[in-house]
C-alpha cells in the first residue's frame, strides 16, 4: 500500500488551518468529501423533501452498506447501520436471552458504557460478570481467559482499543478461545475501526460494533453492527419496528433475517450517505496505510513525552496505537486540557468513572488522552510538547508560538 499524501488530505481537512486537532479518538476531523456528501443530501431535502430525498439516493444509501462490509470483511446482510456506536453495542448485547448464573467475561480495560450493562443485566438476571486479568504487558491474559471458560460462560465482550489508553487487546486470540469453546464473542470496536485493518474472519467475532465520528471521520450520530450469520437466527433484538419485522398477521410478525433487525425505520439518512463517503475515503487511502502512519505519530509522541520531566505515559500493551494518555505532575488532567484548548491544540480526559477495572487498580483518576491521526503532523505533535506546563508549575516549558 503506497503512502498517504498529507499534503492533499489535509487541504481537504478545513480544522487543520484552525485547530491543532489530537482528539480524534473523542471525534476526528471530518474531510471535506464527507461534509460535502452530508450537506449536499440535506439540501436534496430542503429542495424535495425528505422520503422524496431518501428514495432519490437509494442506490448512494445502499452503498452505506457494501462500503461497511468490505470495510470489516463482511456481507451487506451482515451490516446494521444505526446512530451511534452505544446502540450498536446495547441492541447486541441486550439481544442474547440470559439466564441465573450465566458468565459474562470481559476485560479489566472495559469502557463504562458496557460495564454498566454488564452490571444492570447481573442484577436483573443473576449472571455473573468475571473481568479477565491482564497480563504482564497489561493487556487481556489469553491464558488466563481459556483458563476461566466452563459451560456457564454465555459471553465473551471485549473493548478491542480502550478509550483510556493506546493499548490494543489481542482480539484474533480471545477470538480463538471464544470459537474454541463455542462461545459469543462481541467485540468493542469503536476506538479501532478507522485507525487500523479491522476483520471479522480473522478476528473471529460475533457481533462488532463502531462508531462513525471516530477514527473513520464520519457525521456524529453514525454507527453500524455487524452480526454474523452464524447466530443472526438466535438472536431478537430487545426491540423492534416495521423496518425491523414485518406485522405478518393480527397477532403475529416476523423478524427480518438480515442484520437490519437491529435498525429502525426513521434513520439519518444524510449521515447514513457521509459515514459511506467516511468509508470510501478511508478504503481509498488503505487501511494499512493508515495504521502505519496513525502508530508511528503516536510513538514519536510517547516517546517526545517521556523525555519531559514530571510527565508519565500510561499506555500499556504489546501492539499501542494511535491513543496517547499521560499525567504530569503537579497538574489536573482537566486543567491541562482546558489550557491547550486556549491555545487551539485539541485533546481530551478519561477519568476513573470511565474505566474504574482499569484506573482504580492503577490508582489513577484522570489522564490526559492526546489521540493522532494520519492527517495530523510532525509539527502538531512538536507544539504540544512545547504548550505542556512544567512539573508543578504554571508555565509552558517554552515560549514557542503555536
Amino acid at each position: 500500500m503506497g503512502l498517504i499524501d498529507i499534503e492533499r488530505v489535509r487541504q481537504e481537512t478545513a480544522g487543520v488551518s484552525r485547530v491543532v486537532h489530537l482528539n480524534n479518538a473523542g471525534a476526528a476531523l471530518a474531510p471535506r468529501p464527507v461534509v460535502d456528501a452530508v450537506v449536499g443530501h440535506l439540501r436534496l431535502e430542503e429542495q424535495i423533501g425528505g422520503y422524496e430525498a431518501a428514495s432519490a439516493k437509494a442506490d448512494q444509501i445502499e452503498h452505506t452498506y457494501d462500503a461497511l462490509a468490505r470495510l470489516v470483511g463482511a456481507g451487506p446482510d451482515d451490516i446494521a447501520v444505526v446512530e451511534n456506536a452505544t446502540r450498536a453495542w446495547d441492541m447486541a448485547f441486550y439481544s442474547l436471552p440470559w439466564a441465573e448464573g450465566d458468565r459474562i467475561l470481559t476485560a479489566r480495560a472495559e469502557y463504562a458504557s458496557n460495564a454498566i450493562a454488564f452490571l444492570q443485566t447481573a442484577r436483573r438476571h443473576g449472571v455473573q460478570v468475571e473481568a479477565v486479568p491482564d497480563d504482564p504487558h497489561g493487556q487481556l491474559d489469553v491464558e488466563a481467559l481459556r483458563a476461566m471458560i466452563d459451560e456457564r460462560v454465555k459471553l465473551i465482550a471485549i473493548t478491542h482499543v480502550p478509550t483510556q489508553s493506546g493499548l490494543v487487546n489481542p482480539a484474533a486470540e480471545i477470538g480463538k478461545v471464544a470459537r474454541e469453546a463455542g462461545i459469543v464473542y462481541l467485540l468493542d470496536a469503536c476506538q479501532s475501526v478507522g485507525q487500523m485493518p479491522v476483520d471479522v474472519g480473522e478476528i473471529g467475532c460475533d457481533l462488532l460494533t463502531a462508531t462513525g465520528r471516530k477514527f473513520l471521520r464520519a457525521p456524529r450520530g453514525t454507527g453500524f453492527l455487524y452480526c454474523s450469520p452464524r447466530i443472526r437466527e438466535q438472536l431478537e433484538p430487545p426491540f423492534l419496528d416495521l423496518h425491523a419485522a414485518t406485522w405478518t398477521s393480527a397477532d403475529s410478525y416476523q423478524v427480518r433475517s438480515d442484520a437490519r433487525r437491529f435498525e429502525n425505520w426513521e434513520t439519518y439518512y444524510a449521515g447514513k450517505i457521509g459515514l459511506g463517503t467516511a468509508v470510501d475515503y478511508a478504503l481509498d487511502l488503505g487501511l494499512d496505510a493508515i495504521e502505519k502512519r496513525v502508530t508511528s505519530l503516536a510513538a514519536t509522541l510517547r516517546a517526545r513525552l517521556r523525555t519531559l520531566p514530571g510527565v508519565q505515559v500510561h499506555d500499556r500493551g504489546v501492539r499501542q496505537c494511535g491513543i496517547v494518555t499521560f499525567t504530569i505532575e503537579g497538574h489536573e488532567s482537566q486543567d491541562i486540557a482546558n489550557a491547550l484548548r486556549a491555545r487551539g491544540i485539541n485533546v481530551s480526559v478519561s477519568i476513573a468513572d470511565y474505566a474504574r477495572w482499569d484506573f482504580e487498580p492503577r490508582s489513577l483518576t484522570s489522564v490526559v488522552r492526546a489521540s493522532v491521526h494520519y492527517y495530523n503532523t510532525e509539527t502538531e505533535i512538536d507544539q504540544l510538547v512545547s504548550a505542556l506546563p512544567a512539573p508543578g508549575g504554571s508555565s509552558n516549558r517554552n515560549s514557542a508560538r503555536i
